[in-house]
């Protein structure tokens, strides 16, 4: 079973990938012109942020692994399956980020030490296409990320929108270095201390979301709502209860407590569970597994839990 889970990649696990390898691709690209461009024209923000390219493609291969990893199927050994390892994946990007972030910032404290000539004009150029690049690659990565449910891919968004940021900071630098000519060299490197804050501050967020995910954060009241209605829509639900769904890589595990007519056979409340199972799954497909408990239902002790 793992064998099969590890070779048949799904559909949202594939759409993720092939966008990890298009930052990848991106990515390599961009830091390659950054640096060159930073080193010829004199602008260490523009070095700064061919570092952070260069962080974007490590990051990039990550997710790709995890999400190949997070799809195998459940297994002996594994039976919850494989999905926490996309949000380790996710964890690991957002480590990488405020790393490179501490990075930047003591790199610029040095460069603000030691004196310098100021930035080619001629850079501000480079700049203007990195961040639209960047900028239309994160909102695409992100919008996929939102679609198929992925903390990786969603983190890999921010990792290349905190780019974007870093380059827009670097033309508000390099654009005050020029115009301001001497004595304002070092506004490219205050740039880049300034870059440094937002991208260490995306990294916290993205740790954040990938931690609550490793740590079973209850799924948003969005998700939640729809299983609640999708279980109470099947004929013979008279209530639920004790209802928790977290969420597992790209899926979502749902446990929930369904009261039905106490005078319900054994065989019949089987029956209506696996019903609820069906709904729910039905109305969200990336319910991967839901466990229904079935209660005997007391009008008076409803009353009492909703009171």
């Amino acid at each position: 079973m793992a064998g099969q889970g590890a070779a048949a990649v799904s559909d949202p696990a594939r759409r993720g990938i092939r966008f990890a390898q298009l930052g990848i691709l991106t990515n390599v690209g961009l830091a390659i012109t950054k640096l060159v461009a930073g080193l010829v024209g004199n602008a260490y923000v523009l070095v700064a942020d061919a570092i952070e390219s260069t962080v974007d493609i490590f990051s990039s291969l990550i997710v790709w692994g995890g999400l190949r990893f997070a799809d195998r199927d459940p297994d002996e050994s594994y039976p919850f399956g494989y999905g926490k390892a996309e949000a380790i994946a996710a964890a690991v990007v957002a480590l990488l980020v405020c790393g490179a972030a501490l990075g930047i910032a003591i790199e610029a404290v040095e460069q603000i030490r030691t004196p310098h000539r100021g930035p080619a004009a001629w850079t501000l150029v480079v700049l203007v296409g990195v961040v639209l690049i960047k900028w239309a690659l994160s909102r695409r990565v992100h919008a996929l990320g939102s679609t198929i449910g992925s903390t990786a891919v969603k983190a890999d968004a921010f990792h290349h929108l905190s780019d974007a940021l870093t380059s827009a900071a670097a033309f508000i630098g390099i654009g005050l270095a020029v115009l301001g000519g001497p004595g304002w060299e070092k506004a490219d490197d205050w740039a880049a201390i300034a870059a440094s804050g937002v991208i260490g501050l995306n990294g916290v967020l993205m740790l954040r979301a990938s931690l609550g995910e490793l740590m079973d954060r209850t799924a948003g009241a969005d998700v939640l709502g729809a299983v609640r209605r999708a279980a109470e829509s099947v004929a013979g639900v008279m209530r639920t209860e004790k209802m928790t769904v977290r969420k597992a890589g790209m899926v979502y595990r749902v446990t929930i407590h369904v009261q039905a007519d106490p005078a319900m056979s054994l065989d019949a409340a089987h029956r209506l569970g696996g019903a609820v199972k069906g709904a729910i799954r039905a109305a969200l497909p990336q319910v991967q597994s839901v466990l229904v408990h079935m209660e005997p239902y007391h009008p008076d002790e409803a009353r009492f839990a909703e009171d």
